[in-house]
């Protein structure tokens, strides 16, 4: 391990003008919205459908999933005072609440479920690694200690990297020597999500124009991204370990991988009741 003499001091990014506050946070979660409605119209253009449902998609994913990551926060896992922070919002919770909203809104619409999942895929990786600079923004969803290269000390996060909060909120014990008050360095886990869901974004980005059935590139983002919540949180703070180690969170992202391989191979071949990506004209007449 590459010890560092002084870890990187994180300061929230935020600025007040009057009676507003500007977050990175909530910069972040105005910008994922943003690139995801561009990239999904852009895309249903180009395969040929109208891209006029995506703008309520998008009001409807950002109203279910900010309430679904923050209900899973505070009920879920137990943080009834934390209802107004700027922090803790979990990514399953906003996840779930989203898909829930948008399934809805594209029922009402019939606009096609399969078809909106499979626009909708590299859109989703794109936002959710602009989303994480948020997290990053406000010194939230952080590692576990560390001393090592890219160590980072959050003394004003959401919440402190603090040893006493270490030992309170995520059950890790206070290294020898320090005090509850001691500021930890600790991975920037936040920094490792935004460079995994950008790479999941370029290698969906690559897949779009697959000869599968609509609804294949959803179940390939499926993979992707529960493989990446697997993987990183072995390395977060957390306070929810279930069995050998493993949190809900990884549980969750197991069963998100199953209904990825599962709809990949329900979708591997155009037929009747699974039409291809692209859309097919009426012949004039």
């Amino acid at each position: 391990m590459m010890l560092l003499p002084h870890p990187i001091v994180h300061h929230p990014f935020a600025y007040e003008f009057g009676p507003l506050q500007f977050t990175g946070f909530g910069i972040a979660i105005l910008m994922c919205f943003v690139v995801a409605q561009s990239v999904a119209q852009r895309e249903l253009v180009r395969r040929g459908h109208d891209p006029a449902p995506i703008s309520d998609m998008i009001f409807a994913a950002l109203i279910g999933g900010l309430l679904g990551a923050k209900l899973y926060y505070v009920v879920v896992l137990g943080h009834w005072d934390s209802i107004f922070d700027r922090g803790g919002f979990v990514y399953w919770g906003g996840f779930l609440g989203g898909a829930l909203s948008v399934i809805a809104v594209v029922l009402h619409k019939r606009a096609g479920v399969m078809r909106m999942s499979d626009v909708s895929a590299a859109p989703l990786a794109a936002a959710y690694a602009v989303g994480r600079t948020g997290c990053w923004a406000v010194g939230d969803d952080y590692g576990r200690p560390w001393n090592g290269f890219l160590a980072v000390a959050f003394p004003e996060g959401a919440p402190p990297s603090t040893a006493g909060v270490m030992a309170r909120d995520f059950g890790i014990a206070v290294p020898a020597g320090a005090t509850a008050s001691t500021v930890l360095s600790v991975l920037p886990t936040q920094l490792l999500e935004v460079a995994m869901g950008f790479g999941a974004f370029l290698i969906l980005w690559r897949l779009r124009d697959h000869a599968h059935a609509e609804g294949w590139l959803f179940g390939v983002y499926c993979v992707l991204m529960g493989l990446e919540r697997f993987l990183i949180e072995f390395l977060r703070a957390k306070d929810d370990r279930f069995v050998a180690g493993l949190t809900y969170a990884q549980l969750i992202a197991v069963g998100f991988m199953l209904i990825g391989v599962a709809i990949m191979m329900y979708t591997r071949t155009v037929g009747p009741g699974k039409p291809g990506i692209r859309a097919v004209l009426a012949p004039a007449g």
